[in-house]
């Protein structure tokens, strides 16, 4: 079996993403989202934008967990953890965890410059999409093929692909040798 294909994490664009979806939040009144619903808007998102533009968004480690696919280095970062913090040169995020909701702490606008306009379009969708579905129903919505395959382990992004994806081949001979080289 071929090794996994796996893809450097890019920090500034999952704060840039979680930033953008706490704004979305704020402008659509129905409340301070929680972490479910960002985690999986993430993997919506990043599942999307690899089968449409053959990488994926953020490049973060998924495992399969009970309640879905969580972006493990997203998830840390939600919590403010601080290697991610010196990695990043800050010293806080534009958030606050308050039990499982992921409250927005000011009004500086999300660094939108780190987001490639198809990136901020499949996180969009996938946040509506998240967003609209009860706790659930978004469990339900991630417990797809990839999740299975991983047996509550890690997701290869080639479980990710779509099997009627008419370019599956195509995207796995692109990036079983040189994804983990991508800037995505």
């Amino acid at each position: 079996m071929p090794a996994p294909i796996r893809f450097r994490f890019r920090p500034q664009k999952a704060v840039a993403a979680i930033h953008q979806m706490l704004f979305w939040a704020r402008e659509d009144g129905l409340g301070d989202p929680d972490l479910h619903t960002i985690l999986k808007a993430c993997y919506f998102a990043d599942k999307a934008h690899l089968n449409a533009h053959w990488r994926p968004i953020f490049g973060a480690t998924y495992r399969a967990m009970a309640y879905g696919p969580v972006p493990l280095e997203i998830y840390e970062l939600i919590k403010a953890e601080p290697l991610w913090l010196a990695e990043l040169g800050r010293d806080d995020v534009p958030w606050r965890r308050e039990g499982y909701r992921v409250i927005l702490t000011g009004n500086d606008q999300p660094a939108l410059e780190h987001l490639s306009l198809s990136d901020r379009e499949a996180l969009e969708t996938a946040f509506r999409k998240a967003r609209g579905l009860t706790f659930n129903a978004r469990t339900a919505a991630s417990h797809d093929q990839a999740w299975e395959r991983a047996r509550l382990g890690l997701i290869r992004y080639e479980d990710m692909i779509a099997e009627d994806n008419p370019d599956r081949e195509a995207i796995l001979d692109a990036l079983s040798e040189d994804a983990h080289l991508m800037d995505v």
